[in-house]
């Protein structure tokens, strides 16, 4: 059966995975055990979904029906691999523009974010398979359709993109307050890549130890820091205005 984006009973959510559905998330009620949910289990742990575990109130705010313990999330577009978003950023332009999101787990600053990087001209969007908001029915309404049209790439980790991207000749910036460089020291003209980090937490220490350039927008005032989505649009339009007049000899 289905609800928006969402179907839930043990058998729909098999047959999906067996079909070739994209599934965005798997919610599991706790404890959940019998020879149906172990087959599930087994087509699960073959693959890599993103898996929560979750109270049965939960699944039932998720869904109104028998979701037999449960419910899975369809992703309304296809994900791309990164080898792939690489290659065709770089048959488009010399320097291309990419996003990375740490863990941004809140599906409508997840949309915004998108639909600013469509209208700055990021060539894909990159984010972890797990640990990430779902690219739901908030989501693509937050982002004005703008899913449809950014390349969307999913990955294993975030650090194993960051070395993939400076292997190819992209020098990757982390968005964080744990530095004294501002945003506006950075080369935005070269092929880049920028990490907004999570919500609460920021960029993961580990990928602030990978990143070639940690940089921050600068505060004044009482308050500490922005929104996610708005510090990633600020950011993005410092790209946007360095990058003018490349855009005005076809650079980009």
């Amino acid at each position: 059966m289905e609800e928006n984006t969402r179907i839930f009973g043990i058998r729909a959510v098999l047959e999906a995975i067996q079909s070739g559905k994209t599934i965005d998330k798997v919610y599991i009620q706790k404890g959940l055990a019998g020879p149906l949910f172990q087959e599930l289990n087994h087509q699960l742990n073959k693959g890599e979904f993103n898996i929560s575990y979750v109270p049965v109130e939960k699944l039932n705010k998720l869904a109104k029906g028998n979701h037999q313990g449960v419910v899975a999330s369809i992703s309304p577009v296809s994900f791309r691999s990164i080898e792939e978003v690489v290659a065709q950023a770089f048959e488009e332009t010399s320097t291309p523009l990419f996003l990375l999101l740490d863990q941004i787990t809140d599906a409508r600053n997840f949309g915004a974010i998108i639909r600013t990087a469509a209208c700055t001209g990021v060539n894909a969007i990159i984010f972890p398979e797990k640990g990430s908001a779902p690219v739901n029915a908030d989501t693509v309404k937050t982002s004005a359709g703008a899913v449809f049209s950014v390349p969307l790439c999913k990955v294993n980790h975030i650090k194993d993109a960051v070395y993939y991207l400076q292997s190819s000749d992209i020098q990757v910036i982390a968005a964080t307050e744990k530095t004294n460089d501002t945003i506006y020291q950075v080369d935005f003209k070269k092929a880049s890549a920028l990490v907004m980090g999570n919500e609460a937490k920021g960029v993961s220490n580990s990928i602030l130890n990978a990143v070639d350039v940690k940089a921050k927008l600068p505060m004044s005032g009482t308050i500490e820091s922005l929104n996610v989505s708005v510090a990633c649009g600020a950011i993005l339009y410092e790209a946007v205005r360095q990058r003018i007049p490349l855009n005005a000899e076809g650079g980009i």
